[in-house]
């Protein structure tokens, strides 16, 4: 196969930028190559938004043909949450075909190194990057969130997140070197004289199993650490949201086939409705490592099953936040409101539960009563949301009708403190966009453990009522140990407290976000600085992005030979 991307060409257009991320993630300062403003894609930002924008509209409708071997049918049926029919036709692949296809391309790959794998990822993540605008309208009609979420979520904070990846990978590959020249002396003898030879030699066949929320932001950090550790990798999208990752699997084929590498080396598993293929593939003998992001059972499920493959989840949690005392209480509220709205509530890093002394808190406005801050807690997130047009850009739409009826039972869970209510989006009318809603429980009462103890995944909140400082720190150390958390808040102005919350989190594994009450929240993570999830809890058994993550994707082999 000619290459139309020569090696040296990958190299000095991706090697800078590598070097970047690789000292990123040493010293863990903000870094990113891709803007977050739609404005700054494209000479001209407004254009650029207009081609993206058509460029999507254009692929409703249509059939999206890969060129992957063992085609047998096209499958489809994404409606947008928005109300939207897609219409978009996928490939369904004949597993006896594909997987096969995919393993033949893994030699070449395995020999082109790992700097050449990791300039190949980096242009694929290019080629993304250049269709952001197209990219973040495929994840906002998938998803559900709104479009300028969609646009840094699912664009370039999820292209950093791939990146990281790769730059994980990389590190971990080179630490052992291609060639070493081994003597031993023996005395009066001749010294004993072998060379060595390391090289790092997939696993088999990644298998991402993609999730409806976020497809990219979660799919990309799995999908490039496989590939870039030598590895095929298959996209399995969620049924329900397979435009974004059948897009990337797109660009991936084509950036390989140019680079003069098999394109069967990334493909896509699209599936009937119904027809539930995760299962089949993830227990199939070729497929040697799993990334899979979605719910605590079948990511159980996978653990339990799928002993061929090496399995990295992120499945759910119950996150909580303790509130103890505020230096900053409208500074307090103002982050926590915007935490418990922003997508309705549908990430795996939204607070669910907050703890708050039945007592009250002291605060820099003078003290305050349990229900006093609860009453304003659901005042500020009233405020932030008041204004409609707010609302529908910070809430997108609600993903599935299992949400929905969550949002609709929380209300006969205890006291309402903040009513849900319906938001009209006018330029969708056919959204499903819900306010959150705030219950108050009591954590001494069994009866209302029972639903804060549980994950109740949308926008549902319960403001726990405990006794005191040292009984909330004791229920966030069981929460974290028996239902895990992805994140974990607390505000005090008390260092025993404080010590107290750090301590918890360390000897359980939860990561931890102090008094926040800027412009950044419990729910964000930043590529390169923060980890997402420790792999330390029941919430995930693995850390975007860790060297853990990438290294047991690959193994070391060594050829040795007589000087």
């Amino acid at each position: 196969m000619a290459a139309e991307l020569t090696a040296h060409e990958l190299i000095a257009k991706h090697r800078p930028t590598l070097d970047q991320a690789l000292e990123a993630i040493r010293t863990r300062a903000y870094w990113s190559p891709h803007p977050e403003h739609p404005k700054a894609y494209g000479e001209n930002g407004s254009l650029d938004m207009a081609a993206g924008k058509a460029a999507f509209d254009a692929l409703l409708g249509s059939r999206l043909d890969l060129g992957q071997p063992g085609t047998d049918d096209w499958v489809g049926g994404e409606v947008s949450p928005y109300g939207i029919e897609l219409g978009v036709e996928y490939p369904h692949a004949d597993l006896d075909v594909l997987l096969p296809a995919m393993k033949a391309g893994q030699k070449a790959w395995r020999d082109a190194g790992a700097e050449i794998r990791a300039v190949v990822c980096l242009e694929i993540l290019k080629r993304i990057s250049d269709r952001t605008h197209e990219f973040a309208h495929a994840v906002m009609h998938t998803s559900g969130q709104a479009f300028m979420m969609a646009f840094q979520a699912g664009g370039p904070h999820a292209q950093d997140r791939g990146l990281e990846a790769v730059a994980y990978a990389y590190v971990e590959q080179v630490r052992t070197p291609d060639t070493a020249e081994w003597t031993k002396p023996q005395g009066k003898r001749d010294p004993l004289a072998l060379t060595k030879r390391f090289t790092p030699v997939p696993r088999g066949i990644g298998l991402v199993i993609g999730c409806n929320t976020f497809p990219t932001w979660n799919g990309y950090p799995g999908l490039f650490a496989s590939l870039a550790t030598g590895n095929a990798v298959l996209v399995k999208p969620h049924p329900r949201a397979v435009l974004p990752l059948a897009l990337t699997v797109q660009v991936a084929r084509s950036v390989l086939a140019e680079a003069g590498f098999d394109p069967n080396l990334v493909a896509l598993a699209a599936e009937r409705p119904g027809e539930g293929i995760a299962k089949t593939l993830a227990t199939r003998p070729e497929i040697r490592i799993i990334d899979y992001t979605g719910s605590t059972e079948f990511g159980d499920w996978l653990e339990a099953n799928a002993r061929q493959a090496q399995v990295y989840t992120e499945k759910a949690g119950v996150n909580s936040v303790f509130v103890e005392s505020a230096g900053d209480y409208k500074g307090m509220l103002a982050n926590l409101a915007f935490s418990l709205s922003l997508y309705s509530g549908q990430m795996c890093t939204t607070p669910q539960n907050l703890l708050i002394p039945r007592d009250g808190i002291r605060t820099d406005e003078g003290p305050k009563t349990y229900d006093e801050v609860v009453a304003d807690i659901a005042r500020a997130v009233d405020g932030l949301l008041g204004d409609d047009a707010r609302a529908n850009a910070l809430l997108g739409a609600i993903v599935n009708p299992d949400v929905k009826a969550r949002v609709e039972a929380a209300a006969g869970l205890g006291e309402v403190a903040l009513a849900s209510r319906e938001v009209t989006n006018p330029e969708f009318p056919g959204a499903v966009v819900r306010t959150p809603v705030l219950v108050k429980l009591d954590g001494a009462k069994p009866d209302d453990e029972a639903a804060y103890m549980s994950e109740c995944f949308g926008p549902v909140s319960f403001a726990v009522a405990v006794d005191s400082a040292a009984d909330a720190v004791e229920l966030l150390r069981r929460t974290i140990r028996e239902k895990g958390a992805m994140t974990v808040g607390a505000y005090t102005t008390d260092e025993e407290v404080e010590q107290a919350v750090q301590e918890v989190c360390l000897e359980e594994a939860a990561q931890l976000s102090l008094n926040l009450v800027g412009g950044v929240y419990v729910n964000q993570t930043a590529a390169f600085s923060d980890f997402h999830g420790s792999g330390g809890n029941p919430a995930a058994n693995s850390a975007l992005c860790d060297g853990a993550f990438v290294a047991n994707r690959f193994r070391v082999v060594e050829v040795r030979r007589e000087a």
